[in-house]
């Protein structure tokens, strides 16, 4: 055989251990665990109808059958719901903040809760439009705060966490929800996630929140962002009694007060870029225990309507996530090339050249590729004949993350709302 067909057959190779032995990542039925506390839902019965108005929008079923998740639930409610102070760091989110802040105001929750948002600098009257959007919808209470401009060694959003959660802890709750200014939730959302960590004793409860697809670059972009990130940290593996495997999604964490105190949280990640995992690891640390899954009931509604944006927010944190390694970049370029871009390359070469071993291992690496990405589409409810197209997603994954490491060594590291952060911290493994 001879070097096209040698390829072929490692990516095939690699393709069969991917979806056997990486915590069968592709699928997408990680959802909030089961709990015997109701939320007011029939066992068997799906969460949300058709029509469900969330953040602004409604929600609307495709044809046939859609991949609506069944959370089990009895009718008996706990009898004491625990204090939950919902912490929400912004940063010029005034263009989303109408379609997101009312649904945390709104939430149905028998405890007391109430809401703190965190003005982080915006100049868009982030802070003034939060307090109009409390006064003309009412519902929880709001006390909107600003902690100037982050000190040095600390990242924006984590500043801004810090000042929000130390305002939060002096309230006395049980639970803290960090959850983004873009970030909508049904009526229910905090129910269930307290529900889920007091039936399941878990001291972090996180949720992948569905993101926006609409837009053409955002049907390629943001299914196989969610589908990577699976891919790299396999829900299974997380949620597991023996974890292989740490991370969080920091658009939904609901944290457990005195297990962020056992952890030092936000200070001991106070540079990390990616808070999300750097939390999840700190926490783990304390002992902590963690799930993490796909979300049913929140939802993004920040729109990426063109490439430029989507490819800002992932190039921002790309070269963070390989720790600012030289060889660490170079091992994901190759192995972005061999598992992604080899298959279909060695189909259409093989095929032409008259290359049957190259063309078969090609074809049959690119249609495993493509069955793995089918869940996650159908998760997002898009057509499946874009799940051929995932090693030109890929392609731009990988000129995505050499951007960000040429940035970093530029000097501009990660970028984002207007700061830069020359040499961010990634986070830590231990």
């Amino acid at each position: 055989m001879d070097t096209l067909a040698w390829l072929a057959f490692a990516s095939l190779a690699a393709w069969a251990w991917l979806l056997l032995g990486q915590g069968f990542f592709w699928r997408t039925d990680q959802r909030l665990p089961p709990t015997t506390r109701g939320m007011g839902h029939a066992r068997g019965e799906p969460l949300g109808e058709p029509g469900t108005p969330i953040g602004g929008h409604v929600r609307e079923e495709p044809a046939g059958k859609p991949d609506v998740p069944v959370i089990r639930h009895a009718r008996e409610e706990p009898t004491v719901w625990p204090r939950v102070v919902v912490v929400v760091p912004a940063r010029d989110e005034a263009g989303v903040l109408p379609l997101s802040l009312p649904s945390l105001l709104t939430q149905d929750y028998p405890g007391v809760a109430e809401v703190v948002l965190v003005d982080d600098g915006s100049t868009d009257g982030t802070g003034a439009l939060a307090v109009e959007l409390a006064g003309r919808c009412g519902g929880l209470p709001l006390t909107v705060a600003s902690p100037g401009e982050p000190e040095p060694g600390w990242t924006g959003k984590l500043w801004a966490l810090r000042h929000g959660m130390a305002l939060a802890r002096a309230r006395g709750p049980e639970f803290l929800l960090l959850t983004d200014a873009d970030i909508a939730h049904e009526p229910d959302s905090l129910r269930l996630l307290v529900s889920a960590a007091m039936e399941n004793d878990l001291d972090l409860v996180s949720q992948m929140a569905r993101l926006r697809v609409e837009s053409t670059w955002e049907r390629l972009v943001v299914p196989a962002f969610v589908y990577f990130f699976a891919q790299l940290y396999p829900f299974r593996w997380i949620n597991r009694a023996r974890p292989r495997a740490t991370a969080a999604a920091g658009g939904c964490v609901l944290l457990r007060t005195e297990t962020a105190v056992a952890a030092g949280v936000p200070e001991s990640i106070r540079q990390a870029v990616i808070d999300d995992v750097s939390l999840a690891r700190a926490v783990r640390r304390a002992g902590g225990r963690i799930w993490l899954g796909l979300a049913e009931r929140v939802e993004s509604v920040r729109p990426y309507p063109g490439l430029g944006e989507l490819w800002r927010m992932v190039a921002r944190s790309a070269y963070a996530q390989l720790r600012h390694s030289p060889p660490l970049l170079l091992g994901t370029v190759a192995g972005l090339v061999v598992v992604y871009l080899v298959p279909p390359v060695a189909l259409v070469a093989g095929a032409a050249a008259g290359n049957a071993p190259a063309a078969w291992a090609g074809g049959a690496a690119w249609a495993a590729m493509a069955g793995s990405y089918v869940p996650m589409l159908r998760h997002y409810r898009q057509p499946l004949w874009l799940a051929p197209l995932l090693p030109f997603t890929a392609f731009l994954y990988l000129l995505m993350t050499v951007d960000s490491a040429v940035q970093h060594h530029r000097g501009r590291g990660a970028a984002w709302k207007g700061r830069t952060y020359a040499r961010p911290e990634a986070a830590p493994d231990r």
